[in-house]
Formats: structure tokens, sequence, C-alpha cells
């Protein structure tokens, strides 16, 4: 937020970078030259920042920048980079930080491109207000109730395709033929339950997929009958429990109530990695921070529209002083981005980490409370990549004789070989994902945090 009307400091803009790239494409474009009916208004929390930068093409980049909105700085530009922000709202930005005359303040409206954009993100940010009185609290409850039918509906169709599954056999369920799995996942999602969707589509990916993948298949339709099972007797369920298995089937909390409701957890959350991953429909942002002083992991989504990033980016190394609110659930994890207490900037250090003991305890206790887990977010001190026999990977504990295999989906990545370059046999921190499928490596520090490459296909 920017309530006082100030100008950022220099500082404060480079923070909002996503790479060193964009830091330095930013402020080469720092200057007046390229940009054109630069303007800015500042105070009462409607603060903006607009300009048109020449570019390559015939047309300008119309840039703009919302500085109070109420999930932070927002972004938009004409451009097609997929970096938010990108290069020119970075330039825009150390412009008017560093030049009243080029980027003057003013009273009237932003121009129309602007003002529209504008007024669509506050729009937005008021309609995803909770509810403000009896008659929409009515509404959304049976708007709520509603859902909920429709999900058990749909739950006990899918129980019924999954007694059909195992009384045929595994191996009359051919992997050739998606169809009836498709269908499936289509009706899951017509009854209002995308996490049940899910499951289904990735049930229709295992027949075929290895020489285990019967083992696979049945473990895979264990684990989503008994989320079946929990959603059909949700009212049976300890409260913690229950709000994990309605956030499996793919009910999640408003985070703008969650904000006003939850207990908030203030610390200084350094920014373990960030990470974008593209189904073609969607772009998901995961950011993954670590408390100071509370030592809690916490995971941040965002979204985008296809070709778009998200507009949250919080650069890896960072640390932010913010209120974090915890989604509910057996092992909270995600949480909603609350009010941010100061500009965020480089941490001291790299963070404590465990061996690799500690972290698949920590795994196996996450997993105790949410069965349908796939991974857990650890930190691993002192460990050196090394390749095994089979040609893939493990990191090693450089004091001990334990080693955790890495993801066999990142064999193949960049992240492995920049990682081995950055260790170059010595002991690293890394932090990243423990699962049943091993360690996915998502940044490292030596000494100061580096980001993996996640190669093309995404995390």
């Amino acid at each position: 937020m920017n309530p006082q009307g100030e100008r950022w400091t220099e500082d404060r803009v480079l923070a909002l970078a996503p790479d060193e790239p964009s830091r330095k494409a930013g402020g080469r474009l720092a200057a007046p030259g390229p940009w054109s009916g630069a303007g800015a208004r500042t105070g009462g929390g409607a603060g903006a920042v607009w300009g048109e930068c020449a570019g390559s093409g015939g047309e300008p980049y119309r840039t703009a920048v919302d500085l109070d909105g109420a999930d932070g700085p927002g972004f938009h530009c004409s451009c097609p980079s997929r970096k938010f922000p990108c290069k020119h709202a970075l330039g825009l930005l150390l412009l008017w930080s560093a030049d009243e005359e080029s980027v003057p303040v003013t009273d009237g409206p932003p121009p129309d491109w602007a003002g529209q954009w504008l007024d669509r993100r506050r729009q937005r940010a008021e309609s995803a207000a909770p509810p403000s009185g009896p008659t929409d609290a009515d509404a959304a409850r049976r708007r709520a109730e509603l859902r909920v039918r429709r999900i058990a509906s749909g739950a006990r169709e899918l129980e019924q395709r999954l007694g059909d599954l195992l009384r045929g056999g595994l191996a009359a369920a051919d992997g050739s033929e998606h169809g009836p799995w498709d269908e499936t996942a289509a009706r899951m999602v017509d009854a209002q339950a995308p996490g049940l969707a899910a499951r289904v589509r990735e049930l229709a990916s295992v027949r075929g997929s290895g020489g285990d993948w019967a083992s696979r298949l049945l473990a895979e339709c264990a684990l989503l009958h008994t989320l079946n099972q929990g959603f059909l007797r949700l009212d049976g369920l300890p409260e913690p429990l229950a709000a994990t298995v309605r956030t499996r089937v793919g009910i999640t909390s408003d985070s703008a109530a969650l904000l006003a409701s939850a207990t908030p957890v203030r610390d200084h959350w350094l920014v373990l990695a960030q990470s974008d991953g593209d189904d073609g429909r969607l772009i998901t942002r995961r950011i993954w921070l670590r408390g100071r002083r509370t030592g809690r992991m916490a995971l941040l989504l965002s979204y985008g529209a296809a070709g778009r990033a998200p507009e949250l980016s919080l650069p890896t190394g960072l640390s932010l002083d913010a209120d974090l609110a915890y989604y509910p659930s057996a092992r909270p994890l995600r949480a909603a981005l609350g009010t941010r207490h100061s500009d965020p900037g480089p941490s001291p250090g790299p963070p404590p980490g465990g061996d690799v003991g500690q972290a698949l305890a920590a795994y196996g206790e996450a997993l105790r409370d949410d069965p349908w887990l796939d991974a857990w977010p650890v930190l691993l001190a002192s460990v050196v990549p090394i390749p095994d026999a089979e040609g893939g990977w493990q990191l090693a504990d450089a004091q001990g004789d334990s080693a955790l295999p890495v993801d066999p989906r990142h064999r193949d990545r960049t992240s492995l070989w920049q990682l081995a370059a950055i260790s170059g046999g010595r002991p690293v921190t890394v932090f990243g994902e423990c699962g049943h499928r091993g360690f996915a490596p998502l940044s490292t520090w030596a000494p100061e945090p580096i980001p993996l490459s996640p190669g093309p296909s995404g995390p």
C-alpha cells in the first residue's frame, strides 16, 4: 500500500522484479526517451502510474501499475511478456521513482485505457469482499449447500465407477481408451468437484505408464475411495480433517473472507522459491515462504489466464515482514497474504535446514494428517547432489550415509545440472518438496539464493 502517496525508492521497485534479467532490462527503460503520456496519481488509496513505451513495432506498449491494490501492486502491459511485472512496468516505476518531471503527478483521470483497467481491477477486489448483509449471507449459504449436495452426488457416482473398475479387474482398464475416464472427469466438473476430476484424470494416465502401473493404479483408487467416503461422512470427521477433505475435492475458502476472519500470523517471511506451472488454460504460480521466528512453511497460490502470468511476484531470497492467514486444514500450508508491514528486502542468510532423516520425518508427519498429500516442503542442509548407478540423482548427507532420490520427473531438467555445478561436490543448502516420488529441488544457497530452472515442462 502507498497511503501517503510518496514515490517509491529504487530498491523497492527492483524488489518486485521476477529475476535479474528483468531488473537489468527495466533499468534500461528507466529513461524518459521511450516514454510518452506518462503520469501518476497518488494518495487516497487509489495510486497509479501509467505511460506508453515505444517498442520495435508500430504501436507503443501501454503500461499501467496499480500502486494500492488490495492484494499488493498490480501490473498491466500490452507487451507479450509473461513475466509480472514485465520490464516495461519496472522501467516505468523506476522512472517515476527518480524523475518527477517525466512522470508528473496529476489530479485528472488517467487515459481511458489505463482507467478502464484500474476500474476493472478494483471492481474485482470489491466483488471478492465478504458478504455485507443478511440477504447476501443467506444466498451464499444456499449456494454452498447446493454445491455440497452436487459434490456428494458426484462422489457416489464415482464410487460406482471405482467399484465397476475393481470388479472388472485392473487389466481391463485399457490405458488407450481415455474416453470413459474423460467423461467421468467431466461429470465431476459438472458436480463442481474439480479436485475429484483431477484425480480421475490421474487414474487415466497411470494405466500402461510403467512396469508397476497396476500397484500405482490400485493405490490411486484407494486414495480416491477414501476421499469420496470422507466427503460423504464429513459430519463425523474432526473439523481440521473435514477442512482438508473439502479442500481436496475442490471447495476452497474465499481469501478475502479468510483474511477478515482468521488470526493472522506475522513474521519475517523468507521467499524460498517461486515457480510457475502452465496447463494451457491457467498459469499457477506457487510461492513458498518460511517464517524466521515461527519456522512455519507457507504456500501462496496465484493464478493468471493463459498467456498472462499472475500478478503476485516475490523473487527468491527476499524477506517480507507481513501477515499471513492460513487456510483451514489438518496440516495448514496454503496461506493468503495479508498486510505488508514493510518493503521486502534481502534475507540475512540461508535458512536453517535439516538432514535427510528429518526431511522424511516431516513428510511422514504431514502425510499422517493429510493422506492425499503428494509432497511437503523441506530444507536440506549440507547435502551433495550425486548421480546414481541407474541414471538418476540423489541428494546425499555430507556428514552421514543417507540420501534422498531426486524425483524421476526432474532427472532430465536443467535444474539438476545447475545444482551440480553450484555445488561442485561441496555441501549446499537446498529447498524443495519431499514426496513419495522423491525430492524435487527448487532453489539453493551458495551463498546467495539461486532459483533452479524447472525446465520447459514446468515444476
